[in-house]
């Protein structure tokens, strides 16, 4: 099944996520919270404008007063109809008036603010010069986990998006891979995602033969050739939650290596797995799968984390990296992607989506992870 009977999220439900966020804001010593567009403003409000531009947008929260949204007044009406704008206050302003002014009656004048990583620089700036004794920090250093742990409506939306994502390799794997190019195959992923409800693809990464060494490869004209092992990398946003899944494919017959390389990955990937539990750092997921790789020989060749959190965007907060001491907690998604890259020869990399539950983890692709055989 790739749909999902998941309720739309309503005002009351932003209204929730706006306390809970002002709360942990003051929690972390914080005089508030300032969310400029992107995916922190949909997740708390609902609203994405249109275009985000040199106008100032920026949702003002803090724990001892209601939630304020300025806007321009052009926008405003289009701000009016997002889905969490019930639970805060306009506040707009016109073109030729300092935004600036109007926002900075909203805080405290010697505040320490948690800001959007991507809020734009002469916003903070113009901030910083009206009131010169705030201060900022990222939301990512501020408030790491704010959009980590999903209620069961998010959830819903994830495991619908990781069934759409399946539904994509099932029919990938049907197609001719050999003698074309990866921009053909690339392509075809792209369609699919979409045929299966997603309004957002990411990226859909198709590394053959050599390419397969670069864990970020960008999709390009070579063709692909019997003989190759091709890692298939690929997602996007379906109702507006994420997909992400990885899964490495032979044109014809693998070698007797290919398979071996595989296999450890796909033990690595399923130690993974089997680490994710409640109060588990997350730092233990990435030395459980590594170390597999490493008992096997190929450590140097696991280059990269062996995952990241997924939600309303397909790379955030919680990662899997070693260093990374924050606890799992039941409500969590995140990938579990170990691989293998042999420079100048081929790469493997199985990826699945996993959340935290009660009692260990719940994986929300389930496709075979086995060596599977193309044409």
């Amino acid at each position: 099944m790739t749909g999902s009977t998941a309720a739309p999220f309503t005002a009351d439900d932003y209204r929730a996520r706006m306390e809970r966020a002002a709360r942990a804001a003051a929690d972390a010593g914080l005089a508030g919270l300032l969310v400029a567009p992107g995916p922190d403003l949909v997740w708390l409000t609902g609203y994405a404008p249109t275009a985000a531009t040199e106008r100032l947008t920026l949702l003002v929260l803090a724990a001892d007063r209601d939630p304020v949204l300025v806007v321009p007044t052009l926008e405003a009406p289009d701000a009016a109809h997002a889905a969490g704008a019930a639970a805060l206050t306009l506040r707009d302003w016109t073109d030729g008036k300092d935004p600036y002014a109007l926002t900075a009656g909203l805080l405290a004048a010697s505040g320490r603010f948690g800001i959007s990583d991507n809020a734009w620089a002469m916003h903070l700036l113009g901030l910083q010069k009206v009131l010169p004794g705030t201060s900022y920090a990222s939301l990512t250093e501020a408030l790491p986990m704010l959009r980590a742990v999903k209620d069961a409506a998010e959830l819903e939306l994830l495991a619908a998006a990781g069934a759409a994502a399946d539904a994509t390799f099932e029919e990938i794997r049907k197609v001719p891979f050999g003698g074309r190019r990866e921009s053909d195959v690339a392509g075809d992923l792209a369609d699919l995602l979409r045929r299966f409800g997603h309004s957002q693809v990411d990226f859909t990464i198709v590394a053959s033969g050599p390419n397969g060494a670069n864990p970020h490869h960008e999709v390009g004209d070579r063709v692909i050739e019997r003989g190759d092992m091709v890692v298939l990398d690929f997602g996007g946003l379906k109702n507006g939650y994420g997909s992400d899944t990885s899964r490495t494919v032979h044109v014809g017959e693998p070698t007797d290596e290919e398979r071996r390389v595989h296999d450890i990955v796909r033990e690595a990937q399923e130690a993974g797995f089997q680490a994710v539990r409640p109060g588990v750092p997350c730092q233990e997921v990435d030395r459980a799968a590594r170390a597999v790789i490493a008992d096997a020989g190929y450590g140097e060749y696991f280059i990269h984390r062996t995952g990241h959190g997924i939600g309303v965007t397909t790379h955030e907060p919680p990662y899997m990296i070693e260093g990374e001491e924050q606890p799992l907690v039941p409500g969590m998604c995140f990938s579990v992607e170990p691989g293998i890259y042999l420079p100048g020869r081929f790469g493997v990399r199985i990826e699945d989506i996993v959340t935290v539950t009660e009692d260990g983890g719940r994986r929300l692709n389930d496709t075979s992870r086995e060596m599977l055989i193309v044409e």
